[in-house]
């Protein structure tokens, strides 16, 4: 059973991606509503294989989400994938240098969220 975890701050966004995974094959899919709530719940669920990660949230922003899930050794495999409405090169730059595997900006069809699975090997 393929699991994976939504974090975002908008509950909108969340079920809109929650529901693009299960579609995808993803029979589990978790949500969270910032980084931290993000990261707890991948420290707890280390069998936990996909990540989707807005950056912009309160309390942990995505991308310190990302560094901190890259320092725990145990969620080596996690593969994640920011979604976001930062569209700048720099901040696709930092979000794959901070350890984010791949980068979709906002507004995104179901097409571009299904491709970018294909290219993590979903």
């Amino acid at each position: 059973m393929k699991k994976a975890l939504v974090v975002d701050d908008s509950r909108a966004m969340r079920t809109i991606l929650s529901q693009s995974l299960k579609e995808a094959g993803f029979a589990d899919v978790s949500q969270a509503a910032n980084g931290r709530e993000g990261y707890e719940f991948l420290v707890g669920h280390p069998d936990t294989e996909l990540c989707l990660v807005d950056w912009n949230m309160p309390e942990m922003t995505g991308i310190q989400m990302v560094e901190a899930v890259r320092k725990e050794q145990a969620l080596g495999s996690v593969r994640i994938m920011m979604v976001t409405t930062e569209t700048e090169a720099a901040h696709m730059q930092r979000a794959i240098e901070a350890g984010a595997n791949e980068y979709v900006m906002k507004p995104f069809t179901k097409d571009v969220i299904a491709q970018k699975l294909r290219v993590l090997g979903f």
